[in-house]
Parts: C-alpha cells; structure tokens; sequence
C-alpha cells in the first residue's frame, strides 16, 4: 500500500503498483497534450491522490511542476501562470475552473485546462477544457501508440524538477526553481541516520497529508518521503477535517504547522474547561504531571529521565492515553512543526504529554532543508542544528542566518537580479533571517531582517517573540507588534473566534458575529489580562503599552494573508491604519498598559 483516501466515508487503499500505473498514465496524458522538457505544468487543488500523479507524470517526461494554492484568487492564479508560462493546468473541480476561466484570455501560454471532478461541470463549453476521463481516454491511446516513450526519457540531476512560488509577503511571489538534485539532497538529509527520524521513515510509518501541497515542506513530507521510504500516505478529507482524520489515521509521523499545534493545544484546554468536574480534575492532574514531566524532558535534550517516567507512568493511564488518543496523537513517533517559529509553551506542552516534538527550520530557496532538533539533542526554543552535510553561519554583521549545500535553489525563475541578491557568488545563500547561535550548536531564530523594530529611542526589538508570547494563550490567534521608529510598542490582536466564543458563552455573555464578539468589554479586558501576562516576561522597553482588537479575522481573499498565511504586514498597516494611529494619537502611554479605550 502506497497511498489511502477517503470516499465515501470509506479508506481507499492505493498500491505502488496502481500508483506507479497512474502517474504513467498522466504522463502519456500530457504527452498528448504536447507536453516535454521543460515545459511547466500546473496544478489547482487540495490535497488528493491526482496530485502526486501529476507531479510525477510531468517529471516522468522533465517537465516542471507548477504547484498552486487551492485558495488563490484569480488574480493571484493570472500572475502565477503568467510567470511560469504553465501550459496545461490541473484545476479541482468547478471552483477552480471558475478562477481559471476568468483569466484564460489573458493567459496566452495556457493551452488545455483538465478538471478532476466533473459535478456541476456539464453546462461549461471550451475547446480547451477537458474533463480527467477524456484526458484519461487521450492518456491510453498515447501509451497504445508510443509504448516505450518513458524507459526513453532520461532525467538529468539537473533538470529543474518543481517551480515553488514564495509566500510574496513584501512583493510579488517569485517562482524558486528546485532542481532534481536539490530533491535528492533534501531526502538524503531526511532519511539518514542522523537525519530528522530515528529511525528513518519506513513502510510500517503512517502519515497524514493535508498542508497545501505546492508548498516544499509539505512536498517533501508526502510526496518526496513516501517515494524514498514507503511510509503510507493518508489524504485528509480537507483542512476542516483534519482533527476527524488526525483520530482516525493516529499517524506515527506528523508534520504540522505553528497553527495546527496552536489549534490542537487551545482544543485541549477549551474542552477541558467545559468537561465534568471529574475530568476537569484529570487535567488539572495533567497538566500538573505534564508540566513537570516536560521540564525534565527538556533539561535532558527531549529525552525522558528516571523521574519523568516515572511521572508519564503515572499520567498515561490518568489523563495522557486519553488526550494523546483523542487528539489523533496515541502512535506518533516523530512530531515536526516548521516553516514559522512556534511558542516554546506549546512544544513544552506536548512534550509533557509523551510527544516527541522537533522544531525544524529551511525554506524554499534550501528545499526546507537547514537545521532540525534531533531525538536526545532538543534545545527548547532553538531550531536546532545543521546536519553534517550543511554549512552554516551567521553573518557577522547582521547576525543574518546563510547557509550552503547541496539543496539550496538553482534560482528565482527569470529573476536573475533576485537570485544575486538571494545567493552571493561563493555560494551562501542568504535567508534573510536574524539569528543567533545557542550553546555553540543550535540555532536561535530572532526575526525576519525586515521585520526587526527600532524604537524611537534606538532600542532593536524582536517583535516576533512577543508576539509568539501572545499567541500562545488559547484566546489569541493573530498577534502584529508594532513600534518601529515609535516612542513605544502597540499591537494588533486577533481573537481566535471559537475558543473565546466558547468561553464566552460560560461566562453568559451573548454574541452573534466576530465583530461584536471582539468588542465586547469583557473580551478586551480578556485581552487586556492576556497582554500584562506577556509582558511581565520581557524587559519594560519590549512591553506592549497599548492594543486594540482586530474588528475582523483575517483573510486571504482581503490581501492580509498569503497563502501560507503568513500576515502581509504592510497591508494591516494600511488597511488597520486608524486603529494604529488612534494607539499613538496623544503618545501618552497609560501607567500599566493601555487601560482605557482599548479597543473598537
């Protein structure tokens, strides 16, 4: 078994060999379409099956994948083929079509458009769209008629392998070119023996797929890993099923986001608010033992001490079976989080619940491949270490993290000027974040360069630790500290709307939408106790003075997103603009924090 899905509400197995049947297939179907080296071919949907089909027909026949994020707007969809030049796309279903659709006119490289599934797909008429039963029916008269076309095809490590676009959090996105050597050394670095598993991933390992796949971390979590190693992929249903899947599947290695840690450890705790007095007893217990057993744990490199199993022995059956198993966590061996920096109070917390958790760090332009904590050498709050194979080193300026190997990019599609500014002409590729070295092996990240804040009175602020500081409270989902060249520091919160709705509702406050939830007094001063929490644990200088709550959860579809949702800084200060200037009107800052006014 190489793949499963669900349909139907029933797991699909998927074998190598019916896998192996597939891809060929799409790479005879593209072939029809007159699709060869080097040509770029796109792919618009979540996560399923036809994906790693199409991603491997089209390197089948050295051509270059073109992932695209299922929640693009046409106008981010236009650019994206317009910069690729991709000339056949995979669309989902009917909505992707539709954003397709509103831009083909303008995308004259765009020859054929194939959509996966055909519901509400009858009344649409165009030369160029097909459905995946005709692109199927071309696919096998190909492979009728040109039988040996595959075994001929000889693909050269050098061959540009996949086009993956960076998030465009300051600018356009860039299409970063990762070539098929680049993939080789990133699963190299993964399935050695001092690689990010102990052991490395096998036949017998589960995973669960359902981070968007056009992003690399996810690629080389699914589709690259399950290719090396045989450990069978599982297909969430889609990104709100994820908790549902997470039980069903209980993956024994998981690679998951800052977010979707913060979502699983706010469930806990908003659960465990609104359970019977006995449980809420358990998982005071817990959370107690978990605490305790987590400081231990992190004293002794992640490993566990005499003590601390002592402690889980004591907890397993009380409180951590139960969570671990209802949060889809019972078999996991192996939990990644990377791609942003994560609250060392969540890693803390997993911990403590018998997960084993590693911080990773990379991006696109090194293949997602730079440092990692390793089984026995966690440093809390670090992203660990570079592997043998890789060089790093701080530059002794900036404090800039460069690294150089094997992986790093062979450079932004049609972007030369980018690519000398991003890679120096010895090699180092600059990542264009501040860091620092922990003792003398791990790596510390302190911020994006572009995001670091000088105060008025010259102070150099990291904001992305306080802000990492808010969020980790349950009630907080986005988090902007703002403050350069000002005479203090404010922020931007977002509530995250169910845990706080729910504790809303205990506390018999009503409430209809975000909006009026977020200015409800007792929310700000839930807020308001939320930011003196976070700024007792920093220096006066680094305290948030005032605040106010985001009138709406941030999206996207608005431009304050990217894809990876990453916030777009420049467009909250534009968009939220009244709401900072308000913050800094009298420059009066109130003794405390703000506590007046604190939000509208």
């Amino acid at each position: 078994m190489a793949l499963r899905v669900k349909s139907l509400g029933i797991w699909q197995d998927i074998t190598w060999e019916e896998y192996a049947a597939e891809v060929a297939s799409v790479a005879h179907g593209l072939a029809a379409l007159g699709v060869g080296a080097t040509d770029r071919v796109g792919i618009l949907s979540e996560n399923r099956p036809e994906w790693l089909y199409t991603d491997l027909g089209a390197l089948s026949l050295r051509a270059i994948t073109v992932g695209f994020y299922s929640t693009n707007p046409p106008a981010e969809i236009e650019y994206q083929v317009l910069d690729s030049g991709v000339r056949v796309l995979i669309a989902e279903d009917q909505e992707q079509v539709d954003k397709i659709m509103a831009v083909w006119d303008r995308c004259p490289h765009l020859e054929w458009v194939v959509y996966l599934d055909s519901r509400g797909m009858a009344a649409y008429n165009h030369p160029k769209l097909l459905s995946y039963d005709k692109f199927r029916s071309g696919a096998l008269a190909h492979q009728r008629a040109y039988p040996d076309l595959l075994s001929s095809i000889s693909p050269s490590p050098e061959d540009i392998a996949t086009l993956v676009y960076t998030s465009g959090t300051t600018g356009p996105p860039k299409g970063a070119m990762l070539s098929v050597a680049n993939v080789d050394f990133a699963l190299e670095t993964v399935m050695s023996a001092d690689g990010l598993f102990q052991p490395p991933p096998g036949p017998g390992d589960v995973s669960l797929s359902f981070l968007p796949l056009s992003h690399v971390a996810e690629r080389a979590a699914t589709t690259w890993t399950n290719a090396a190693s045989g450990a069978v992929v599982h297909f969430a249903e889609s990104i709100d099923t994820v908790a549902a899947n997470l039980i069903e599947v209980q993956p024994t290695i998981l690679f998951a986001v800052p977010r979707i840690w913060e979502k699983l450890h706010s469930t806990v705790l908003v659960k465990g608010a609104s359970a019977s007095p006995i449980k809420r007893l358990a998982l005071r217990i817990g959370s107690a033992l978990g605490s305790r057993i987590a400081a231990q744990r992190i004293a002794n490199g992640g490993n566990h001490t005499a003590q601390s199993r002592v402690l889980y022995a004591v907890g397993y059956p009380l409180i951590f079976r139960s969570l671990r198993d209802k949060l889809g966590l019972r078999k996991v061996r192996a939990a990644l989080s990377g791609a942003a920096p994560i609250s060392p109070e969540v890693l803390s917390f997993f911990l403590g619940l018998g997960v084993p958790m590693y911080e990773v760090y990379g991006m696109t332009e090194n293949c997602a491949i730079a440092t990692a904590n390793r089984k026995g050498r966690v440093v809390l709050g670090t992203v660990g270490e570079p592997g043998e194979s890789i060089e790093l080193t701080l530059d002794p300026a900036t404090g800039e993290i460069l690294t150089r190997h094997r992986g790093n990019f062979v450079g932004y599609w049609n972007r030369p000027e980018a690519t000398a500014d991003t890679v120096d002409h010895d090699g180092w590729l600059h990542t264009g974040d501040v860091g620092e070295w922990v003792n003398g092996t791990h790596i510390r990240i302190v911020d994006r360069i572009k995001d670091i804040i000088i105060t008025a009175g010259g102070k150099n602020i990291s904001p992305s630790e306080i802000e990492h500081q808010l969020k980790a409270s349950p009630y907080v989902k986005e988090a902007v500290v703002i403050g350069d060249r000002k005479p203090y520091l404010t922020a931007l919160i977002g509530v995250e709307f169910d845990t706080v709705g729910d504790w809303a509702s205990r506390q018999g406050i009503e409430y209809t939408t975000y909006r009026d939830l977020a200015t409800r007094p007792e929310v700000l001063e839930l807020m308001r106790g939320i930011v003196t929490e976070a700024n007792s644990k920093f220096a006066r200088v680094e305290n948030v003075r005032k605040f106010r709550v985001l009138p709406k959860v941030l999206d996207h579809d608005d431009g304050e997103l990217t894809a990876t949702q990453k916030i777009r800084r420049a467009a909250l200060h534009e968009k939220f603009g009244d709401l900072i200037d308000d913050m800094y009107a009298d420059g009066s800052v109130h003794p405390g924090g703000d506590l007046a006014g604190v939000g509208r």
